[in-house]
């Protein structure tokens, strides 16, 4: 059975080799429209392919959503998706179990592989620490930046 908001499978019913299921689920499930960084775009895509093993309910396949993020970098807006080729959940089904929902897995692996640190390409130059000009379309006349954060006390040491 699949519901526009969740993806939740009727064991009961279930192919003794397992079924497929493919889709979206609803938009807003991931619950992170109000995260400053990373906002979903529409619902967590899927496709799955779930079976049942003795007492157990196996759900592999591939999930993925898309996220408008903002560069950690320079702070300009970009399009990533987070993909996790090799989902997989593994359900205990009890007796008289007649449903199981899909829904809170897939959310949590989009969750753990979305990046804490999201950059638009690896080779950003991000902003300059002094003026703050967007070293990736413009350089600034503030000159190179020190090597590190420790570059002041260095020049204490020397002294």
């Amino acid at each position: 059975m699949e519901t526009p908001g969740h993806l939740i499978v009727d064991v009961a019913r279930l192919d003794e080799e397992g079924e497929s299921f493919s889709g979206e689920t609803a938009a807003g499930l991931l619950d992170l429209d109000a995260d400053p960084i990373c906002t979903p775009e529409g619902g967590i895509t899927y496709q799955i392919h779930v079976e049942r093993i003795g007492s157990e309910l196996l759900a592999r396949g591939r999930v993925s959503h898309r996220f408008q993020c903002k560069c950690s970098r320079c702070a300009d807006r970009f399009a990533l998706e987070v993909v996790d080729p090799s989902f997989f959940a593994d359900y205990p089904v009890a007796e008289g179990t007649e449903y199981v929902d899909l829904t809170p897995e897939m959310r949590e692996a989009i969750i753990l592989i979305l990046p804490g640190y999201p950059v638009c390409r690896e080779e950003c130059k991000g902003l300059c620490a002094r003026c703050g000009a967007n070293l990736n379309r413009e350089t600034c006349a503030c000159g190179p930046a020190p090597d590190s954060s420790w570059a002041v006390l260095d020049l204490l040491v020397k002294r």
